[in-house]
């Protein structure tokens, strides 16, 4: 189950990928709402990375026994 769970990490690389090779994005077309395609491609890459680092940590997370997640670590005062 472990090593299921580093497969999702996979998703944190597309991420990387996505932004770190300039010759993906580096070009004016197309335009999108009068914006040239380098802004408009580094603008959704903020959303979608919001998006698969939330699907990676609900993956990974490490859940307690009965479902008690504290924020503060499991202690209860």
């Amino acid at each position: 189950m472990r090593r299921l769970r580093h497969l999702w990490y996979v998703l944190l690389l597309i991420e990387v990928l996505g932004v770190i090779i300039p010759s993906i994005y580096t070009r004016i077309a197309p335009k999108l709402f009068g914006f040239p395609f380098f802004y408009w491609y580094q603008l959704a890459w903020i959303i979608v990375s919001v998006i698969l680092t939330g699907i990676v940590y609900l993956a990974t997370v490490v859940r307690a026994p009965g479902g008690d997640n504290h924020a503060d670590g499991g202690v209860q005062r």
